[in-house]
């Protein structure tokens, strides 16, 4: 990628608050990455299917890992104080703070996206609506389930006096971890600069936006009739933007004051841009879950097979929206990290490579990790986590081998049905993955053993915040989007051939379908 301003060294920052980590990535001109850091998130579950994360402990990670990432450019001879000309940022999305505008101060913890609390208030929802489950299609892309930010809205409102009240007297603020990310950024309540008091920009992207439920897909501002419904205020939720302007300068206080953050994504849009997916290529992110986005082109694609509608990302205020089918799956890594924290069968999440290569096969166990429902394309929130075909023949290795070969079974389940929705016959026929566990060789090849198509993985393996980085250099003018998507993504790519019989694949899979099938309405064991 050449760089428009050649005068001095220029870098460009990405900030990727995820779901069980926090990272800071410096890249330069060329978007190579020169320095980072990193710091795992704590989890709280304070009852059974809820998860939820600490508002603080999200800035305090993001401060750590900006200043801690700049030491090391600086350690490394890179002039970054004078280089670094603009951050993106990028998230898990779905998941939602509300706090005081008054104060700054979080009504509650935050409301994880894989928390369950919400599946009651959208079994009354899908009662008292129409159209039921699929009420908000046609306008949102997504149907009423738990896993989005609008039922967490609800939860909070019925049941926290602290977020009624604060709704009742206009200090309430709503956001998804963009949103409040950003708000603090830019001033919070308030911060001198210079000779300016400045408050926090309450904003969000259209791509997050696109997960609450509330968005409409076609307009990109948030939808009245849904707000009515819902019985959501509009007041307390932010100004929607693209994925790549201006947004505002870093207040004082905080690691690159005065640097201006300019790109925003929901993390696997940001992937999605990070892969440099075009219309008819898709992606698949394996992190705590794994998501997998087909890029549509202009045209939103309204799914018959369990899949969603989404923006793939609207790369400035005037540019065109480009949209994707998404795929999303609860549990893809956080399954490794059961075995090791949950079981202790493996003691890093590295080692389930080795342990599973000591078998050539699961010897007949299959894994259905359902510990939060079944996202897509099943939407079973009734479902809970099976393990089946156990003998006494059955040891460790099988059990690791099944838990692999279940991340790429439910990944082969999503790409079936986007096939059945689009018509792919211009796009390619490989699949560009992502994210830390696509390390996992044996994984990768599992995965094009199951597709029966290529696997093709890049040499920087986070592409999420690489896709941030990209967002915010072209709203700066440090490159071109033309620049951008010529850029040679694929050098020293790695891809894995499937090597795997058709009969035996097609086996595999229908035996697949019926452990998935015994997962269902398991739910009432855990009441």
């Amino acid at each position: 990628m050449t760089s428009s301003e050649s005068s001095q060294e220029v870098f460009i920052g990405a900030l990727d608050q995820g779901t069980t980590s926090t990272r800071f990535i410096i890249y330069n001109s060329e978007a190579k990455p020169i320095a980072s850091h990193q710091l795992e998130l704590t989890q709280y579950y304070p009852e059974a299917g809820w998860v939820e994360h600490d508002p603080y402990e999200i800035l305090k990670s993001v401060r750590i890992c900006t200043a801690k990432a700049l030491e090391k450019a600086t350690a490394a001879g890179y002039n970054v104080e004078d280089g670094l000309k603009a951050i993106g940022i990028t998230n898990q999305r779905e998941t939602i703070v509300m706090w005081s505008k008054s104060t700054g101060l979080p009504l509650y913890n935050a409301i994880v996206w894989m928390d369950l609390r919400c599946n009651l208030i959208c079994r009354s929802l899908e009662k008292r609506l129409a159209g039921g489950k699929k009420h908000f299609l046609e306008t949102c892309g997504l149907p009423v389930s738990s896993y989005f930010s609008a039922p967490k809205i609800l939860w909070m409102i019925e049941n926290l006096y602290g977020v009624k009240e604060a709704i009742r007297t206009g200090d309430c603020m709503f956001g998804t971890i963009d949103t409040w990310v950003i708000w603090n950024l830019t001033g919070g309540c308030g911060t001198p600069y210079g000779d300016k008091y400045v408050r926090g920009l309450h904003v969000t992207d259209c791509s997050n936006a696109s997960r609450t439920m509330l968005m409409n897909l076609k307009t990109l501002e948030w939808d009245r009739p849904t707000l009515e419904q819902l019985g959501i205020p509009f007041e307390i939720l932010p100004k929607i933007v693209s994925n790549s302007e201006p947004i505002g300068l870093i207040a004082n206080g905080w690691p690159l004051s005065g640097i201006p953050i300019t790109g925003c994504l929901g993390d696997q849009h940001a992937a999605m841009l990070g892969q440099l997916c075009l219309k008819g290529q898709a992606k698949s992110t394996y992190g705590t879950g794994a998501f997998i986005l087909l890029h549509t082109g202009e045209e939103i694609v309204q799914s018959s097979n369990g899949l969603l509608s989404t923006i793939a990302y609207k790369l400035g205020p005037d540019a065109p929206t480009k949209y994707a089918l998404e795929g999303s799956i609860a549990i893809a890594g956080a399954a490794v990290q059961w075995l090791r924290d949950g079981l202790g069968i493996i003691q890093t999440a590295s080692d389930i490579e080795e342990l599973a290569e000591t078998v050539v096969n699961t010897g007949g166990v299959y894994f259905v990790p359902a510990f939060n429902g079944l996202l897509a394309p099943w939407w079973r929130d009734d479902a809970r986590g099976v393990l089946l075909g156990l003998t006494r023949f059955t040891n460790n290795g099988h059990i690791a081998r099944a838990v692999l070969e279940s991340l790429c079974f439910q990944v082969k389940d999503v790409l079936d049905s986007m096939h059945k929705d689009f018509d792919n016959s211009g796009g390619d026929f490989l699949l560009r993955v992502d994210g830390g566990a696509t390390v996992n060789n044996l994984l990768m090849q599992i995965q094009a053993d199951f597709l029966g198509s290529l696997v093709v993985r890049p040499a920087d393996i986070e592409t999420t915040a690489r896709g941030a980085a990209y967002a915010a250099g072209l709203a700066i003018g440090l490159w071109t989007e033309e620049e951008i998507f010529s850029s040679k993504n694929e050098e020293n790519s790695t891809t894995f051939i499937p090597n795997m019989d058709a009969e035996k694949r097609k086996k595999m899979c229908e035996a697949w379908c019926e452990a998935v099938s015994r997962s269902f309405n398991l739910a009432f064991l855990s009441c």
